[in-house]
């Protein structure tokens, strides 16, 4: 959680468009390592939804920009031992990812060339593809909801005759 906070205040701190790019670049990466982390030692219900995520950890291609170059402070997401509530992390998460697609926007909207604003929107793809894990990854951890049937997935071949 310290990890998530200490990523949303430098975001929120950020005033220019390299800043913004680069605070959203390691929210990115930390929401990978976080799903990494679920991966390998989160609830046993998760570990298998978190698959993707420890393919992306390892260095696979998720659709995500490359990193800004020389981040001064290093990247935070290498200081990541442990995620003791996953519940709790996964909402933070969310919530951090929202805000990166805020501010990514914001200045992809004021981008003064054409480079900027595709680097932008590429982010932007990747926060949202991020978003979407995570939110897949909370309901998985709430279980079956009111109305929800525990079993396949809706067009899965199991039970049809």
């Amino acid at each position: 959680m310290r990890l998530i906070e200490l990523t949303a205040r430098a975001l929120s701190r950020a005033e220019d468009e390299t800043r913004i790019m680069t605070e959203s670049w390691q929210a990115q990466t930390l929401a990978r390592a976080i799903g990494g982390r679920l991966t390998a030692h989160g609830p046993p219900g998760l570990r298998g939804e978190t698959l993707p995520w420890s393919e992306a950890a390892a260095g696979g291609d998720d659709g995500a920009p490359p990193g800004p170059p020389g981040v001064p402070e290093g990247v935070r997401a290498a200081r990541l031992t442990t995620v003791t509530d996953p519940s709790a992390a996964l909402e933070a998460l969310e919530r951090l990812l929202d805000q990166v697609a805020a501010a990514l926007v914001a200045v992809a909207s004021s981008a003064q060339e054409g480079t900027a604003y595709g680097q932008c929107m590429e982010m932007v793809d990747a926060t949202d593809e991020l978003r979407d894990r995570v939110l897949d990854l909370r309901r998985t951890l709430r279980g079956p909801t009111a109305g929800e049937e525990a079993g396949p997935p809706p067009g899965s071949r199991a039970g049809q005759s």
